[in-house]
């Protein structure tokens, strides 16, 4: 019979690729492991993975086993999350996915507002992208999102946290009067810099601002806005900026920021997890905090 153990050592090797790695993970010798992961192999009756000198690959049928151990896997910790949720509330480990355009500027203000009200909560915090993000909540190793709405998924559920706006960020040395609200054509007709290719901020500028066929765009590999606002400080073109992030790196460059004229483009924020989590009411407090954490708008940059 498949054992949960076995299904664990599996879902660890195929994240690792590596025995070792793997080994470590679940805190056993590496040959105890090797030897569940053969059980788990003769009870399916099928060739899992291919073992090789640096590590091992999985096979088509093993690719789709850990897909599956992995549901196996986010089901029994649901499980165990419904019965801490009604012994203890907002306690244990939470695994945290947040998108790098929101990470920086929200974590610093939020950690220790949560920390404070839950100090018995283990905050584990893995930032990337929101389609591997999304990958990971649904195969169990992530609990929570913060990313950008909406997503679509009936295994996912999802609260709004508040409205972001996209404010046009220029060199110092563009001056433009203060009333003077940007549009499509003013971007159209300057190098824009965005985000590389698989981050979201990237498609929902090009969304919002209508400029998917525009030639002028760059997006320059760039992976962070801390590097865009460097780029755009020193004259190399235009970016837009999302509304949270003005405290931190206006301060880092010298900007113009100009707001855009109505309707003004902007992003949801919101949280995201599994449907079949128990732990909404816990979630739901959780966003709660975040929003209160936001930094205020009249804080921020204003117009240039």
């Amino acid at each position: 019979m498949v054992s949960l153990k076995q299904l664990r050592y599996f879902d660890a090797l195929a994240r690792n690729g590596h025995f070792g790695r793997a080994a470590d993970d679940c805190a056993v010798t590496q040959p105890a492991l090797s030897m569940q992961i053969q059980e788990l192999e003769r009870e399916l009756g099928l060739k899992l993975l291919e073992r090789r000198r640096n590590g091992v690959k999985l096979t088509s049928e093993g690719r789709e086993i850990a897909r599956r151990a992995a549901r196996i896997l986010a089901g029994v910790r649901d499980l165990k999350d419904y019965a801490q949720h009604l012994s203890e509330g907002l306690t244990g480990t939470l695994q945290l996915g947040v998108i790098p355009s929101v990470a920086p500027y929200l974590l610093p203000r939020f950690l220790p507002k949560l920390r404070a009200r839950y100090p018995d909560l283990d905050v584990h915090i893995r930032e990337t992208q929101t389609a591997q993000l999304t990958r990971e909540l649904l195969d169990g190793h992530l609990d929570l999102l913060v990313v950008a709405l909406p997503i679509d998924n009936p295994d996912i559920e999802t609260i709004r946290l508040f409205e972001d706006r996209f404010l046009l960020a220029l060199p110092a040395s563009r001056r433009i009067d203060s009333r003077v609200r940007a549009t499509p054509d003013i971007i159209k007709g300057d190098r824009l810099l965005l985000l590389e290719e698989g981050h979201c901020l990237r498609d929902q500028a090009l969304t919002f601002c209508d400029l998917r066929t525009v030639e002028t765009i760059d997006t320059f590999g760039a992976s962070s806005l801390t590097t865009l606002v460097q780029m755009v400080a020193n004259g190399l073109g235009l970016t837009l900026l999302p509304e949270i992030c003005l405290e931190v790196e206006a301060a880092r460059a010298e900007l113009n920021i100009m707001r855009f004229a109505e309707p003004e483009p902007s992003r949801t924020l919101g949280l995201a997890w599994r449907a079949t989590s128990p732990r909404k009411a816990d979630f739901v407090t959780f966003g709660q905090i975040i929003a209160q954490a936001r930094p205020a708008p009249s804080r921020m940059a204003g117009t240039g």
